[in-house]
């Protein structure tokens, strides 16, 4: 499949979920907005579309003049069909495009949280294999509040409500990063979000030995599922 990669920061890359499309077969054309890409004009060749993670709220469009086009062609492929995944902004611009809501949190929500799927997240084909309690990472301080008409909760959090989402049958919204390696946790790590959420780098730091090794056995396992069922490659 020919997926396009919306990329918002220098930093905020593909990362693990990248490798693992990479190695289906799949191939990733990936728009580094950040540095003056452009969003495509239409859909031709693209089966699906990935949007990731970024420090803009979805509201900033003059800041970030890429935000509106970007919401309109993720609105456009879900009517169309193509498959998608959304990861933290990118969850956040998906609600935007279909019909949600997205509003600032009352605290940010970063560094290892625990996550709860919802009764459909369970039994939901994307989320196979991965068990009911799990703890994330994150780093964002706005949320969907509302989620877009014909939407399936799969995940909350204690602070988020909705931290995954089902638009239909493969549109797929992560508020929470399953696709960073210790490296790309790091690199974060002096956000501006850690200190407004009272929280301090080392403090998460040091939680990176009892948490990562199972984040990431899960994360890799979320993201064969993603590159097998909702980016199935047809034979």
């Amino acid at each position: 499949m020919s997926l396009v990669v919306f990329q918002h920061e220098p930093h905020e890359t593909g990362a693990v979920l990248a490798a693992t499309l990479n190695r289906h077969g799949h191939r990733l054309r990936t728009i580094e907005l950040f540095n003056g890409g452009a969003v495509p004009a239409d859909l031709d060749d693209v089966d699906g579309v990935i949007s990731l993670g970024g420090a803009a709220n979805v509201d900033e469009t003059e800041k970030f003049p890429w935000l509106p086009p970007e919401i309109e062609y993720l609105k456009q492929a879900h009517q169309a069909g193509k498959p998608i995944v959304g990861i933290c902004l990118g969850a956040q611009l998906i609600a935007a495009a279909l019909g949600g809501k997205v509003a600032a949190m009352a605290a940010p929500e970063v560094g290892w949280k625990p996550v709860k799927l919802a009764f459909p997240g369970q039994t939901d084909v994307g989320l196979q294999g991965i068990p009911w309690d799990t703890v994330q990472f994150h780093l964002h301080g706005q949320e969907v509040t509302t989620l877009p008409p014909e939407s399936t909760p799969l995940a909350g959090s204690r602070q988020c409500k909705h931290q995954a989402f089902r638009v239909g049958a493969t549109t797929y919204a992560f508020q929470y990063h399953f696709e960073w390696t210790l490296d790309d946790v790091d690199a974060v790590l002096n956000d501006p979000l850690i200190t407004k959420a009272g929280e301090k780098p080392e403090s998460i730091k040091a939680q990176h030995v009892a948490h990562f090794a199972s984040y990431r056995r899960l994360g890799d396992r979320l993201c064969d599922n993603l590159a097998t069922m909702v980016f199935p490659i047809k034979p």
